[in-house]
């Protein structure tokens, strides 16, 4: 039976709730916006926090829905082609953590790219499962690592064919896919799951130009990220499932009831209603106009293409003209902008449109800017894109020096650098060295460029010369490190030696 898109439902509940006279005496503390300190108030207005309630008897329960959030949840599974969803209010990051720990426990295998986010190397930690790393398709030229290829996926499941599962990013942060079909065939082939990190294709399931969504391209989970590329409010996310190939005991409900065990240790028991009803809103925007405004803003995307594909010495990351299997598909509302021809990295690009120009990136990389391009986006907005890198195109600059670049695929190509599970280097004793004395030691920290969030080290591997050599060089250009305790990169946490 078809659902009543036109519905929303946990709008409706929190209209309901926040319109009924009543004393409060349940959290949060500001009792429905009294008690706001004024500075915020005057920020944000005093509407929202009215909203701002917890799990009142109307509003449902986010880890047993029965009512609106039920509702909603169902409504959002049709929107999206998935069996079964779930909201999350913990982001994208919680919905990964929790489909690791569905999958995986203290010591099962599990296949995934090396430049996965930084929420799949917490979902090891919590875990305890020990990753397969697979080194996905390098672009020499641009710097860029695309996707794993179906050849790869196969190679490490005849190597290791206990796997628990298999996990892809899809889309990558710069919009590339690969070809996610052939990964799901080989990996249905071995009766073990496909988990996609699909954070940045939300939209992808409303618009026929758009990549082919994870779920149509036969994954088994994906966790979308509503809030980066539709109109839900940041941290809003979504996992959806559908099949029932990650049963492990061939009962229907068994993955269901793993997943809600995971997300209730990895998601917040006071969940923010304001967070669920923006999942509603942007579930029923799109399934009444998503293709309407996925049009439109693929038009200004191609208009932003055009134009600045066209000013001399700028160039964007397109299709190639031979498609490979990291790089089947790219989603065009995201832009890539090499900026290297003009003299610059992409931080120093970065700060001159944001500073001087008024046009902000998404993020930036040594010879790249990368901007998304959304329905919430205006024909000003591109335009004021356009003239900046007219502006930025016409800066003299002298020639730059020519230094020597540390390039992101030098640091893997060795191989598989776990020496031990990241669980198990998370809690041994460890000690903190000098960045240079820290070669062949294995790391005890998270080290990522953020954003996009891809790890460069993590708990639990070894750290070689190129990876030293790779940070280095993002600080000293201009990026910025997050994950590790000492962000200046003087130092790093290693484990302790037993000598």
């Amino acid at each position: 039976m078809m659902l009543n898109q036109n519905q929303t439902p946990l709008i409706a509940a929190l209209t309901a709730c926040t319109t009924n006279p009543h004393a409060p005496f349940y959290t949060p503390g500001h009792k429905r916006g009294r008690g706001i300190a004024q500075p915020l108030a005057d920020l944000l207005g005093q509407a929202v926090f009215g909203a701002d309630l917890t799990e009142l008897g109307n509003l449902d329960n986010l880890f047993a829905p029965q009512g609106a959030i039920l509702q909603a949840q169902q409504l959002a599974a049709e929107a999206f082609g998935a069996k079964q969803t779930w909201f999350l209010v913990n982001g994208s990051t919680c919905g990964i953590e929790a489909a690791i720990l569905a999958t995986c426990g203290t010591g099962d295998k599990i296949i995934l790219p090396r430049n996965v986010h930084s929420s799949a190397i917490a979902g090891l930690i919590l875990s305890g499962a020990m990753p397969i790393f697979l080194n996905p398709e390098y672009d020499a030229v641009l710097d860029i690592a695309h996707s794993i290829t179906p050849e790869a996926v196969q190679a490490a499941l005849q190597q290791h064919p206990d796997a628990k599962a298999v996990l892809v990013v899809y889309p990558t942060y710069y919009g590339v896919c690969g070809d996610l079909k052939a990964i799901a065939q080989i990996t249905h082939a071995y009766n073990i799951p496909l988990l996609v990190d699909e954070a940045h294709g939300a939209h992808f399931a409303f618009h026929p130009d758009l990549p082919t969504p994870a779920l149509a391209a036969g994954a088994d989970l994906t966790v979308q990220s509503s809030h980066k590329t539709l109109a839900a409010m940041t941290q809003a996310s979504m996992l959806h499932l559908q099949g029932n190939r990650i049963d492990s005991d061939g009962s229907a409900n068994t993955f269901s009831e793993r997943i809600n065990k995971a997300l209730q240790l990895v998601q917040s028991t006071s969940p923010s209603y304001i967070l669920l009803a923006s999942l509603d809103a942007a579930r029923q925007q799109m399934a009444l106009e998503g293709k309407q405004l996925m049009s439109r803003t693929l038009e200004l995307a191609e208009l932003a293409r055009s134009k600045i594909s066209q000013i001399p010495r700028l160039s964007v990351v397109d299709m190639p003209k031979s498609p490979t299997s990291g790089f089947v598909a790219l989603d065009r509302t995201r832009l890539t902008v090499t900026v290297s021809g003009l003299g610059l990295t992409g931080f120093a690009a970065e700060e001159i449109l944001d500073a001087e120009l008024g046009v902000t990136a998404e993020f930036a990389s040594l010879q790249h800017l990368t901007f998304i391009i959304s329905l919430g986006n205006t024909p000003a907005d591109i335009e004021k894109l356009i003239q900046g890198f007219i502006t930025l195109g016409q800066i003299n600059l002298p020639p730059a020096a020519k230094t020597k670049s540390i390039f992101w695929d030098n640091i893997f190509r060795l191989g598989n650098y776990v020496q031990i599970s990241p669980r198990e280097a998370f809690f041994t004793p460890t000690e903190t060295l000098p960045l240079e004395k820290t070669r062949d030691r294995i790391c005890a920290e998270i080290v990522c460029p953020y954003p996009p969030g891809i790890p460069v080290l993590m708990p639990g591997e070894l750290i070689s010369q190129g990876a030293i050599e790779y940070l280095q060089q993002i600080v000293a250009t201009g990026g910025f490190i997050t994950g590790c305790q000492d962000l200046s990169l003087s130092s790093l946490r290693v484990l302790r030696s037993s000598e």
